[in-house]
């Protein structure tokens, strides 16, 4: 009843030297995750919460499986610690980081596709699957993330990883729980859109529902919007679209790096037209998504 991580998954952490990577090591540690590892260079032998720190991911590598990657790094580093864990065959990496140049960004996507791995982010807070792992900061502290994320049929997509959480401790007052919640990222590029996140959901049997968060700038909702009609995906979507405002205030910046309005296609109301087209339901309000979502299901 997940994607892409499961309480079986084992992943490192590098840069977890960090302030921010040791605070992401500890709460996915509480949470019960398996991290077998961290790397920042020239500190290998020392330990975070008792995970040991090596030099290279390849060390890592060569001892032990390795699933996935947190990648906590500086922006003008995050480009080859990427290429690092994608050359030593991790296949999930989760990019905290933020400000990286479009350009390192663009590498690292299209090396990840030519080696068969996939990249969340950057600008992301990562992947929880309720009850099984989590990789990254979503929720926060333990115990707060097991408070807002249950277990259960709805799987979770948003640009912003605040949100993320927002949405599924309303899901969870509700009653419904989550598969698994995964925060895209807030960039203009990123690894991983809503549309090639769906195939994954549509092949969890036990995923029913999808709710997505989502902002003007983009043309990730069209995506969407075409691979539910071309593939006619099986689970009912809820969608909220924040931002709305924006479209009676032209060149105004709002929200995440990539909500850029270049046209009337990045527009609110574009994309909730072209997400209701395609059989999507547009959420007015955050807390009026349970509802909606449960009217689909019946």
């Amino acid at each position: 009843m997940s994607i892409l991580i499961t309480r079986d998954t084992t992943f490192i952490i590098q840069g977890i030297t960090g302030r921010e990577a040791v605070n992401v090591t500890r709460e996915c540690l509480d949470y019960g995750s398996k991290i077998v590892g961290g790397v920042t260079p020239g500190r290998a032998g020392r330990e975070v919460y008792g995970v040991p720190v090596y030099d290279t991911v390849a060390q890592i590598a060569s001892k032990t499986r390795v699933d996935g990657s947190i990648i906590t790094v500086p922006a003008p580093f995050a480009r080859d610690a990427a290429f690092e864990a994608i050359e030593a065959g991790i296949k999930t990496m989760v990019i905290v980081t933020e400000r990286i140049p479009r350009g390192d960004v663009a590498q690292m996507v299209e090396l990840a596709k030519l080696r068969a791995a996939r990249i969340i982010g950057p600008n992301c807070l990562g992947i929880i699957s309720p009850g099984e792992a989590k990789m990254g900061g979503l929720g926060g502290r333990a115990e707060d993330a097991r408070k807002a994320f249950s277990k259960g049929p709805i799987g979770v997509m948003s640009r912003s990883g605040g949100m993320t959480t927002e949405i599924c401790n309303t899901l969870t007052a509700a009653g419904l729980g989550q598969s698994t919640a995964v925060s895209i990222g807030g960039d203009a590029i990123i690894g991983s859109t809503y549309a090639e996140l769906m195939p994954l959901f549509d092949a969890d049997e036990e995923t029913k529902g999808i709710v997505i968060y989502s902002e003007p700038g983009g043309p990730m909702e069209a995506d969407l919007a075409r691979y539910v009609k071309e593939e006619k995906s099986r689970l009912p979507i809820v969608a909220f679209m924040a931002g709305r405002f924006m479209d009676e205030m032209p060149g105004m910046r709002f929200g995440h790096a990539g909500t850029i309005v270049e046209g009337k296609a990045d527009t609110a109301a574009e994309k909730i037209q072209r997400l209701e087209e395609a059989g999507i339901t547009v959420a007015e309000r955050i807390e009026d998504i349970p509802a909606l979502l449960k009217k689909r299901l019946a």
